[in-house]
């Protein structure tokens, strides 16, 4: 796949070449075969979303999801080094968040009305044991596949038993669920304000309607979305 110009600069700056070498390999192709049959996926990376429904569910929203959790967790890494005195190995923080949701594309199909749904494999593996199982496959460190494997918290496999693990997670669900709570506001206050239901918004435009609705009250938001519904049509 093309790696997006903006995930790549975060790369670049992976201190371990070994690593960061491995994670452009992974990224070229990101493929796996179970039994004697490879999975390549038919949603472009750059066009696949981050979940079907809750966070980031819209063309696009994967890299968006990996970018903004990338910031969160170096910011994590500051607090922890710079308040509490820890150490933590950076190019793992940035290779586990780059990776976790990487074969989401793999268990996603894009559906006619615009929505997802599970791909045939996404119904019987999920993203994490597929990414864990290729990570294993290709000779990853351990303490790398433990952050992916982890990066559900409670809810997945295993919870985060190192500090690089437990970044990674709680960056993950925090900017999962800024996300979704945006995404969620939006379309309740198309719906109040309209009676319509906009179950395919991304985060800009929602954005957009939260901030009318601060600055300009129904009225202001009845004329944002009349703005946006104009240049859908066009």
């Amino acid at each position: 796949m093309n790696i997006d110009p903006r995930i790549r600069e975060v790369i670049d700056e992976i201190r371990d070449e070994s690593l960061r070498n491995n994670l452009l390999n992974l990224l070229s192709e990101p493929s796996v075969k179970v039994g004697d049959e490879c999975y390549i996926t038919s949603l472009p990376f750059e066009e696949a979303p981050a979940s079907r429904a809750y966070h980031h569910s819209y063309p696009g929203g994967l890299i968006e999801h990996i970018l903004s959790t990338i910031n969160i967790a170096l910011a994590l890494c500051e607090s922890i080094e710079k308040i509490y005195g820890g150490e933590v190995n950076r190019d793992l923080v940035i290779c586990g968040v780059i990776l976790h949701d990487i074969f989401k594309p793999l268990t996603y199909e894009l559906k006619e009305d615009g929505s997802y749904r599970l791909s045939p494999l996404g119904e019987r593996l999920d993203h994490l044991i597929l990414v864990s199982s290729e990570l294993l496959r290709r000779g990853f460190p351990l303490d790398l596949i433990h952050i992916v494997a982890s990066s559900h918290g409670q809810a997945g496999p295993i919870s985060p038993k190192t500090i690089e693990a437990l970044i990674c997670h709680i960056a993950d669900e925090a900017d999962s669920k800024m996300n979704g709570e945006i995404l969620s506001a939006a379309k309740y206050l198309v719906k109040e304000a309209t009676g319509e239901l906009w179950n395919n918004i991304d985060s800009r435009t929602a954005l957009k309607i939260l901030e009318s609705k601060a600055r300009g009250g129904w009225e202001g938001l009845k004329s944002e979305i009349d703005s946006l519904k104009h240049l859908k049509r066009h």
